[in-house]
């Protein structure tokens, strides 16, 4: 929304309320069917892999509900649990919002899990169905012992495995879901480490798909693109939920491979992209080493360009970057894009700052599974590149604890907490309270027009000799636009066993282009230190790294590309 709009993004829900639903909000599945009341024609789901299927919103609902009515032959009960796990597709949704309309509830699960960590994560879910990807549905419970009433793949098939677009049956009422009930379930390493089911209700979800556009405006000729795992909170509710809200297509891309990336932007016509600062440093470094190709004459008028660009869309609001700067738009396949959203971990300022410059509304947000996700998010009129973003309409924030430097633990409440872990009752109580604030387990500071500014997570400080707290994430910001590093992780290691003091340790993975340049180890190894000593200029002296590791092994990371701290720690431990 602009300053000035005084109506509210979710104010048309009202024509609808005490005809198709009481009280708030809608549920999931009424959600989705007034978007198909008031955009039956729009495009709602798109993919172009390996060929291109589409579908309008009527269409996607004639096919959920087919869905549905064959889950209900099935015998399956409102608030039984179904899982779905795949690559983003169609399919995937379609599947998703069946087992909504069916009255059950949603497991999305990682395609790149094992087998063995799939099927325990089935059995504690007490999952009673499993959509999932044909090249995987024959190794899960391959011996009946999950007692499954039905394994149906997500891709076309002649092997006597039923394909998801293939199902029908007797027409029929699928259960009704009310507001407070649990809508879907979501695996997570969660905020004390340990993976547990997040139970979020449909009023989690769909208030948190409205609340966000508090802080940015939606259309129904968007077009978002769905490139991250869709079974992720973030790209589940900040891509698909936000755009079937507002009638807008959702593009599923499979690969997360730069050329198919841009080409799939392209083709799509995409105007909402949303990815993780990883992805982001990539294009926009990518990008610069081409400009600095030119010369350092082009080079440095167009960075001259990029800052004027930058002050007059800070200062006035008129974005002069698009015109400016077509070309290199186009080189990304930005030119058709309104607005870039960064999330899933912490992005330099200069990233930001440079796409905002050449004309792309770029902002960034944060939230985490047990918030539905999104919790703050920056205007694209009022962006602050430090800060993660402005907390959302309806949600509040407070700071627990905090140090000198006013950081201390975040903790939320809003109608988007969830509602707790399944079958975990002990784990809900170490970070819900009983007037409902979550212990995010993050750590930082708000300013006073709600502003949040991260520091790191609370988990993962290191306490040096002097007693000082470090967030790895904080020191591992500056090593961003580095493209001689791949992947840096930055850990603790014991300096003073009696006194529990820990230095500063950086995990190096070099990238390719480095190990081309640098084929000799030591080369290789100066050359890491070298950037280790442009960045310890940079530090405070009891932030600097005094240990060094380069690993020829790439770390071990999610499949939202963040890096498993954990198991860093477990194979650099002294």
């Amino acid at each position: 929304m602009t300053r000035r709009d005084a109506k509210k993004a979710w104010d048309f829900l009202d024509e609808y309320r005490g005809k198709f639903f009481e009280g708030r909000w809608p549920n999931v599945k009424t959600m989705f069917h007034i978007s198909v009341m008031r955009y039956p024609d729009n495009d709602c789901f798109k993919a172009f892999s390996p060929k291109t299927v589409s579908f309008t919103y009527a269409e996607a609902e004639k096919k959920i509900r087919e869905i549905s009515y064959y889950l209900l032959s099935l015998g399956v009960k409102k608030g039984d649990k179904i899982a779905v796990s795949g690559k983003n597709s169609p399919e995937w949704a379609l599947s998703y919002l069946a087992i909504i309309y069916s009255g059950c509830i949603v497991v999305p699960l990682d395609i790149q899990l094992k087998d063995s960590e799939m099927e325990t994560l089935l059995r504690f879910g007490d999952v009673s169905c499993l959509f999932i990807d044909h090249d995987r549905i024959k190794g899960i419970d391959a011996d009946g012992s999950l007692g499954l009433k039905e394994k149906i793949s997500l891709e076309p098939c002649n092997d006597g495995y039923k394909y998801v677009l293939d199902l029908n049956g007797e027409e029929r009422d699928g259960f009704e879901s009310r507001s407070d009930e649990v809508a879907a379930i979501l695996f997570t390493s969660g905020t004390t480490g340990t993976p547990k089911g997040v139970m979020l209700t449909n009023e989690n979800l769909v208030a948190d798909c409205y609340l966000g556009q508090g802080n940015i405006t939606f259309y129904p000729d968007d077009v978002f693109y769905a490139i991250l795992p869709i079974h992720h909170s973030y790209t589940m509710l900040a891509v698909m939920f936000e755009s079937f809200s507002v009638g807008a297509c959702t593009v599923f891309g499979k690969k997360l491979v730069i050329s198919q990336i841009l080409k799939e932007l392209r083709e799509g016509k995409v105007t909402q992209f949303l990815a993780v600062p990883m992805l982001f440093n990539k294009m926009i470094a990518a990008l610069m080493a081409g400009v600095r190709e030119k010369g350092i004459i082009v080079y440095g008028l167009i960075r001259f360009l990029m800052g004027l660009s930058g002050v007059v869309k800070k200062i006035s609001g008129v974005n002069i970057g698009k015109k400016m700067f077509p070309f290199l738009l186009k080189k990304l396949s930005l030119e058709n894009i309104r607005t870039c959203i960064c999330g899933g971990g912490p992005l330099p300022a200069s990233t930001f700052k440079m796409f905002n410059q050449l004309g792309v509304n770029f902002v960034q947000g944060y939230g985490l599974t047990e918030t539905s996700p999104v919790t703050h998010l920056n205007p694209t009129y009022a962006y602050i590149e430090s800060s993660v973003g402005k907390a959302l309409p309806e949600c509040q924030v407070k700071i627990v604890d905090p140090d000198s430097d006013g950081n201390g633990v975040i903790y939320i409440k809003g109608p988007m907490v969830m509602k707790g872990y399944y079958k975990n009752e002990e784990a809900t109580r170490e970070v819900l309270s009983d007037d409902g604030w979550l212990n995010t387990g993050d750590v930082g500071h708000e300013d006073s027009a709600h502003y949040l500014y991260l520091t790191g997570r609370a988990k993962s400080v290191i306490v040096t000799e002097g007693g000082k707290n470090v967030f790895p994430e904080e020191i591992e910001d500056h090593f961003q636009l580095y493209d001689d590093i791949e992947q840096i992780c930055i850990i603790g290691y014991l300096i003073d066993r009696a006194m529990k003091a820990e230095g500063i340790r950086a995990v190096i993975y070099p990238s390719e282009k480095a190990r081309k340049n640098y084929p000799d180890e030591n080369a290789l190894k100066a050359r890491m230190d070298e950037i280790i000593s442009e960045v310890n200029r940079d530090l405070q002296s009891y932030k600097k790294i005094t240990k060094v590791d380069i690993t020829s092994s790439p770390l071990p990371m999610t499949s939202t590309k963040k890096i498993k701290r954990n198991e860093v720690v477990s194979l650099f431990a002294d």
